[in-house]
């Protein structure tokens, strides 16, 4: 079965007040994320630390520049991420619909899917 990584992108100066989910959010999102595993569905996730507290190191034209964060210029960050493993990419959209549902109607995101590549190198990969 293919397996996609959804970005959950945040704009972190717009998080509700207290910056953080509600406990109400938390039981939600734990229940949700429970059924995933329990259907063999999800397969990791993880908040992501502030911008703030990233490093971005970028190659162009054969040199490399490290930046330490926060990254002023992004409006747009991704805060989050999960790797779901799903008959088609229907599926994984689905299971991202009943993910972003769980969220109060204050919040702002958008998650995006992508189905990962797996590499043909042998020994790489699920397959190894």
């Amino acid at each position: 079965m293919p397996r996609y990584l959804t970005m959950i992108r945040i704009d972190e100066n717009d998080l509700p007040e207290g910056g953080g989910p509600s406990p109400e959010l938390e039981r939600r999102m734990g229940e949700l994320l429970a059924e995933m595993t329990k259907a063999g569905v999800l397969l990791d996730t993880a908040g992501l630390a502030p911008t703030s507290e990233g490093t971005r190191v970028h190659w162009e034209k054969g040199r490399l520049s490290v930046t330490d964060g926060p990254f002023t210029e992004a409006k747009e960050v991704v805060g989050g991420y999960s790797i779901v493993q799903a008959k088609d990419k229907a599926e994984a959209i689905e299971w991202t619909k009943r993910f972003l549902k769980v969220h109060e109607d204050y919040w702002t995101v958008t998650v995006e899917v992508r189905e990962i590549a797996e590499p043909d190198i042998p020994g790489v990969g699920p397959q190894a």
